[in-house]
């Protein structure tokens, strides 16, 4: 007994040294993300989060402040306008884009042949729609001059370029979103695949029309995929940056100065790397907020194969 316990026991030490080689085998592979993640994530929010609490200008050497740019931010009527436009922006952006995509996706849910492609060619606009070609190509088919705008004047329907009007600007950048509507697109169509034909085929022999069969199948069964397209491009609204400054620089009026746009504004123009790491957190918080009134909400209208909320 004494030999069979010697030799268990080694088997057991040796279990515990291959796990442990596994381990290391594993944080060296996974190392070089690590440690980016530490060097550029971490380590980056925490100076944020510290210098949110100080007054610091770049030039000199940032003073503690305490709780003053918090505080500064409730009597600022531009960060209020900030975020007014902005929560605007998302609240009009996200479902017109989610909408226009689940529309998409549908046509694209035929099985013909050539889907594959044109899926492909619609996704396009989604890989190039946040780069700085595209946004000044929108700035110029929708500015003064543009092609859109000529257009327009012609038909008699405004004789003003879209951007340069207050009231239009943001629509200009909600058109934008919505035609990088390839994410949610693809998204949605591999939700639609998953939906069983079975269901289908049940209620056309119960006499219902495609209407029904739209709002009692296919919208139950995709919650989960509108629930994760939601909270994504509410995330990545809030978050919105280089198609406002680049196709309206956050105009005319200040009618398009989305919070990422003024917390850019007020530290790298103005320089108050203090304030705008203030901003920063808020926005944080924010999106936070945000994000768990969704997960909350989530267990009265998402629905899961399973039959669980």
């Amino acid at each position: 007994m004494a030999t069979n316990f010697g030799d268990f026991s080694d088997s057991m030490k040796g279990m515990k040294g291959k796990d442990k080689t596994d381990n290391l085998a594993g944080y060296l592979a996974i190392s070089p993300w690590l440690i980016g993640f530490i060097l550029l994530t971490i380590g980056p929010m925490l100076a944020s989060l510290i210098l949110s609490f100080t007054e610091y200008r770049l030039l000199s050497a940032p003073e503690w402040i305490g709780l003053d740019n918090f505080r500064r931010l409730f009597s600022d009527a531009r960060f209020i306008n900030s975020l007014k436009v902005t929560f605007q922006y998302v609240v009009i952006s996200v479902p017109l884009r989610l909408a226009f995509a689940l529309f998409i996706a549908m046509l694209f849910n035929t099985g013909r042949k050539g889907s594959g492609l044109f899926t492909g060619i619609f996704y396009i606009p989604s890989i190039i729609g946040g780069s700085v070609a595209v946004a000044v190509m929108w700035r110029q088919l929708f500015g003064h001059g543009g092609a859109i705008t000529e257009i327009l004047s012609a038909l008699n329907i405004t004789d003003r370029n879209l951007i340069g009007n207050p009231d239009t600007a943001i629509y200009v950048l909600v058109l934008l979103v919505i035609w990088q509507f390839g994410s949610p697109m693809v998204i949605f169509l591999a939700g639609l695949r998953q939906v069983p034909t079975s269901l289908y085929e049940a209620a056309s022999v119960d006499g219902a029309s495609k209407i029904k069969q739209f709002f009692h199948i296919t919208i139950p069964m995709l919650t989960p995929v509108i629930f994760f397209n939601l909270v994504m491009g509410t995330i990545q609204g809030f978050m919105t940056f280089t198609q406002a400054y680049l196709v309206t620089g956050g105009g005319p009026l200040d009618a398009t100065n989305f919070y990422a746009v003024y917390l850019y504004e007020q530290a790298f123009e103005y320089r108050h790397m203090g304030y705008a790491s203030a901003m920063s957190w808020v926005l944080l918080l924010i999106i936070a907020v945000v994000t768990a009134i969704f997960f909350a909400t989530s267990k009265y209208w998402v629905f899961y194969q399973g039959g669980e909320k």
